[in-house]
């Protein structure tokens, strides 16, 4: 770690331009803040942690690929500089970071609430405590390890072919019949299941039933549009849109955490 005199030298990890340009703005402002990196994605901040003396990590919790905890586990934690989690609204990651005394922000997050975050960082900087800031990684770590009894990988078969989808590249799933078509990367593929039975092996922290016939991935919607009758169309980043009924949207509303 920098001596408190020193300036600390800090990396903001978030695959979202927007959101990492601002945490970099208010960094820059800050005098106890001296060089800031940045990484667009989870393998990037891997390899600049391994190379770089940094003293702090902002590092978003939700990424493709690689995410945030990954990111830790990839590197050790007992190897990472300080971090302060950055998330999206999510109540099973706060109860983590709560749990263990692990730093986080809240997205969006107010000018007042980063002065806060960043003063409490500093004064644990300060104090040298980076060791207890490791254990209490190993113990979140540690409460979420083991096999998980949802599905990471589907097995899709087709024109003599085996094929591994990562469930993370599934942007939604529509019901095919007695089957369900996997739409991923532009693509459509059969995948020989039912719409219940899938729906029930997949994380739920990731993808959530919208309708009877339909599931997203959380990480896939670019926005919801109201539509009438307490009813909102789902606007994908594929350009995909999909309805949620009225049945569904008390599921999505506990899942945001928030109203819709």
């Amino acid at each position: 770690m920098a001596q408190p005199a020193e300036r600390m030298r800090v990396l903001v990890v978030d695959d979202e331009a927007p959101a990492r340009q601002r945490l970099v703005d208010l960094l820059k402002k800050d005098p106890h803040v001296g060089a800031v990196l940045e990484a667009a994605n989870g393998e990037a901040a891997v390899e600049i942690i391994g190379r770089e003396a940094l003293d702090l990590v902002f590092l978003d919790v939700q990424m493709p690929e690689l995410d945030g905890l990954q990111v830790i586990e990839t590197v050790g934690a007992t190897a990472m500089p300080f971090t302060v989690f950055v998330t999206a609204y999510d109540q099973h990651a706060i109860r983590a970071f709560e749990a263990n005394a692990l730093d986080y922000l809240l997205k969006p997050f107010s000018d007042e609430r980063w002065e806060a975050a960043l003063a409490r960082v500093k004064t644990r900087h300060d104090e040298r405590d980076l060791g207890d800031f490791g254990r209490s990684v190993l113990q979140m770590l540690a409460t979420r390890s083991g096999p998980s009894r949802y599905l990471d990988r589907l097995v899709v078969k087709a024109s003599g072919t085996t094929r591994f989808i990562r469930t993370a590249d599934i942007d939604w799933i529509d019901g095919a019949g007695v089957y369900v078509n996997l739409h991923v990367a532009g693509k459509e593929l059969l995948y020989r299941s039912a719409l219940n039975e899938l729906a029930g092996n997949l994380d739920p922290l990731r993808f959530i039933r919208v309708h009877r016939s339909a599931i997203v991935n959380i990480d896939s919607i670019l926005e919801l549009q109201p539509i009438s009758h307490g009813e909102f169309e789902i606007v994908l980043k594929d350009g995909h849109r999909a309805r949620v009924s009225r049945t569904y949207r008390t599921q999505l509303e506990k899942r945001l955490g928030q109203s819709l």
